[in-house]
């Protein structure tokens, strides 16, 4: 299993972890710390659902949503920004999207997740389009994360 993989690279390699969910409400973290010895590296996990959580415990900028929108690059940017300046991790992630299968539009349809990373000193952020429903959303952006951060720490 990929979460054994991850496990074992951020165990091997002394790393510590922390994330923020919005549309995947607290998955990533539940799956993280479903490995046994997870307390050496899994520091801490925020479910900021709403914007105003988002403002409230990771201080996004009011502007960034209104401007963007809280399905956004931008703002999945900023969540991980202040998660690592919160947590001071070596690795952190943040998750906002539309799992549907309402909310979506032309622009941000359901399915649309972005994701930020901040992996040894190194930001970036990617936005994926995954299909079937609410459930299926949630899972593939846990997966998603879990093969990115596999990969990132196996290079």
């Amino acid at each position: 299993m990929k979460i054994q993989t991850l496990s074992q690279l951020l165990t091997d390699q002394s790393l510590t972890l922390s994330v923020a969910e919005s549309c995947t409400g607290g998955n990533l973290s539940a799956l993280l710390t479903s490995v046994s010895g997870s307390s050496t590296y899994f520091d801490r996990g925020y479910i900021t659902y709403s914007n105003q959580a988002k403002m409230d415990m990771l201080d996004v900028d009011v502007e960034i949503l209104e401007q963007f929108g809280a399905v956004s690059e931008q703002t999945a940017f900023e969540m991980v920004n202040d998660l690592v300046q919160n947590s001071h991790s070596d690795i952190a992630v943040s998750i906002t999207g539309i799992a549907g299968p309402t909310g979506g539009t032309v622009e941000k349809p359901v399915g649309m997740v972005c994701f930020g990373f901040y992996v040894k000193d190194k930001h970036f952020v990617k936005t994926q389009h995954f299909s079937g429903d609410r459930e299926t959303v949630v899972a593939s952006s846990v997966d998603f994360v879990i093969q990115t951060l596999v990969d990132e720490l196996s290079a």
